[in-house]
């Protein structure tokens, strides 16, 4: 039996506070399809412009695809958006997808 990686969930070009909402309620809509245990990643590399916002957004789907039983991982996450987190203090809350 082979088993497939998840098709990542790609984030957009640009996710700051206007488009947070809208982008989070894109990523909740793959939870509602998602194979229980199964892992959810998040392709972060398309991200070009953002700000905190995009933070609030992959920490508040982290939450939702955990509190559902789902595993939870980003790839591609920007240098500048990582450092953000470090700064934070919630590098460690965006897993490296695996």
């Amino acid at each position: 039996m082979t088993t497939t990686p998840p098709a990542a969930l790609r984030l957009p070009a640009e996710l700051t506070h206007r488009q947070a909402t809208a982008c989070l309620a894109q990523l909740l809509q793959s939870l509602k399809g998602a194979l229980p245990g199964s892992a959810l990643v998040v392709d972060a590399a398309p991200l070009q412009v953002f700000d905190t916002s995009a933070l609030a957004v992959l920490l508040e789907f982290r939450r939702e695809a955990l509190a559902s039983g789902l595993g939870f991982g980003v790839q591609g996450l920007p240098g500048a958006l990582a450092g953000m987190a470090g700064l934070y203090g919630v590098d460690g809350l965006l897993p490296p997808a695996v």
